[in-house]
């Protein structure tokens, strides 16, 4: 074999980031997302995937027919659409977290169990249509710890039955479309206090928890014919007492490919994340990955650099040709089931655009918000004037709150000036931990709270970290609580309702979409207001 081709083979088994927007200008994380430049070079050069993140869903469309005209191959492209591909793509559907799932499955098994599976209908014909081969999801991790900052609702279970069996179901129904699933973080992220983003988690179970918690969901999703497992950046002493999971022979060699069984394809999760680039370059970590038993190389800190370590190691024979082609073979495979969207002129595409969001789409979307809800209290939030104090997670572009998302404009409609807490703006604490609200900054008025708090990465919390219940005291006891609205985390749910008196007005959903805010408002009695920008109950 000559350098060229061996190059080329490598690169097959790299897969970068690049923006769903068709533009650099375009570009959401220009610190991780290719340039067009960049990454027409690396496909030309034989670079074999992309992980795509924003846009509309027909920018994806077209976005993805771009990249494989640049590649040379057939590419892997995928996304994290674990909440559907609306979660990332705008026009798609944006689901509620799987979590919630998780907590109907201890009430009624059966039917958690089906919509789990048209879950993973849902994410797989939309992600086909638009392009995608690949779902970075299901998250198979047990969110057994409430403070977990980084899986938390997007967990399919808090116990390793559930997690399982809906995991399961959601890998038969994705792949039954013809795209490729991703069971992850193996061998088990769900319990770690810490953002493998930011730091290195360590979880110091021995091998017999593991057994019993972590890792059944795994075994549930091979069994269930999962594509492809991706590997968590933790650090197990149990199994490894020198690397993370990711670059750890013990765990994806000996124990996910021998004692598991699982035969096919295991990708890393972000090289570029701070659990690895904090004590690994990019050559080293790539190559070292590779040796562990991983086939693809995800989001590496450096392609170039990544695939001069990779082929270095091969030439000096410190990674077998064998060991490359096994790898080779794998991606080969898991391409000869994906079922490619089809080309179709002009007229034909869309055609197919406008009915991305089928009728059973569309009624799966509505009765989770529906099923998952949770709500107290007689009566609706008192007309103002007031404020409305939101809490959002600190993103930038957050699509979760819009301008004519529900959750602003409804409570304007009733007299509400909203004030968003978002980590940008002055800081809402007056510094008393018993009334940690300055409100005599929020200016007069009743206060409707909505609190959009959930576990995200780079976020290095879960919501916990902020003094809620002491801001529900400190307005109850001024008899300024109008009313309050929790969108993501259930446990922040469950540690404020217990303050609330009976009658006060509150709610709860899963779901930080605008349709989630919808349905939630609704049961607050705040009807729809004009300029909504079509979300409905």
């Amino acid at each position: 074999m000559n350098a060229t081709n061996l190059r080329r083979q490598l690169a097959s088994l790299l897969v970068v980031r690049g923006s769903g927007h068709g533009r650099d200008g375009q570009r959401r994380y220009p610190r991780w997302e290719l340039s067009n430049s960049d990454l027409r070079r690396l496909l030309e050069e034989g670079v074999g995937g992309v992980i795509l993140l924003g846009g509309s869903a027909e920018e994806l469309r077209l976005r993805c027919a771009q990249l494989q005209a640049w590649a040379s191959q057939p590419l892997l492209l995928c996304a994290d659409v674990e909440e559907g591909v609306g979660q990332r793509f705008e026009g798609a559907s944006w689901l509620v977290p799987p979590l919630a799932i998780g907590r109907l499955f201890q009430r009624d098994r059966e039917r958690a169990l089906a919509l789990a599976e048209r879950y993973g209908r849902c994410c797989g014909r939309q992600a086909r249509v638009l392009g995608l081969n690949w779902v970075l999801g299901p998250v198979c991790d047990v969110n057994n710890n409430p403070a977990n900052p980084v899986i938390n609702v997007r967990a399919w279970g808090e116990e390793p039955q559930a997690a399982g069996s809906l995991a399961a179901a959601f890998v038969q129904g994705c792949q039954s479309e013809g795209v490729l699933a991703c069971a992850k973080h193996f061998p088990g992220h769900g319990d770690t206090s810490s953002d493998s983003h930011l730091e290195l988690p360590v979880i110091p179970h021995g091998r017999e928890r593991l057994e019993a918690v972590e890792l059944p969901p795994f075994r549930a999703a091979i069994a269930a014919g999962v594509t492809s497992v991706m590997t968590a950046h933790l650090q197990l002493p149990a199994l490894d007492g020198e690397r993370p999971a990711t670059l750890s022979q013990a765990v994806l060699t000996d124990l996910l490919r021998g004692e598991l069984g699982f035969g096919g394809l295991v990708v890393t999760d972000a090289l570029v994340m701070e659990a690895i680039t904090g004590r690994y370059g990019a050559a080293e970590a790539a190559v070292l990955a590779f040796e562990a038993g991983a086939d693809l190389i995800l989001m590496p800190a450096d392609a170039d650099a990544a695939l001069d370590g990779l082929e270095e190691a091969v030439t000096s024979g410190r990674i077998s040709r064998a060991r490359l082609e096994a790898s080779l073979q794998r991606r080969d495979a898991a391409l000869e089931r994906c079922n490619p969207a089809a080309a179709g002129d002009l007229r034909e595409v869309v055609a197919e655009l406008n009915a991305l969001v089928n009728p059973e789409e569309q009624q799966l979307t509505t009765e989770l918000l529906q099923l998952s809800l949770e709500h107290q209290g007689s009566g609706g939030i008192r007309p103002g004037p007031g404020v409305n104090l939101i809490r959002l997670d600190s993103q930038l572009n957050a699509p979760q709150l819009p301008a004519m998302a529900p959750a602003l404009l409804r409570p304007a409609a009733q007299g509400y000036r909203a004030v968003l807490l978002d980590g940008r703006g002055p800081s809402p604490w007056s510094g008393d931990p018993e009334a940690p609200l300055a409100l005599e900054r929020l200016g007069e008025g009743p206060v409707l709270l909505q609190l959009l708090v959930r576990g995200n990465p780079f976020r290095g919390s879960a919501g916990g970290d902020e003094p809620w219940p002491q801001v529900v005291r400190q307005l109850l006891a001024a008899e300024r609580l109008a009313g309050l609205a929790v969108y993501g985390s259930p446990y922040l749910w469950e540690q404020l309702r217990a303050l609330l008196p009976p009658a006060l007005p509150a709610a709860y959903s899963p779901g930080q979409m605008p349709q989630a805010q919808a349905v939630l408002l609704a049961g607050l009695g705040l009807e729809a207001a004009a300029l909504e920008g079509g979300f409905t109950d």
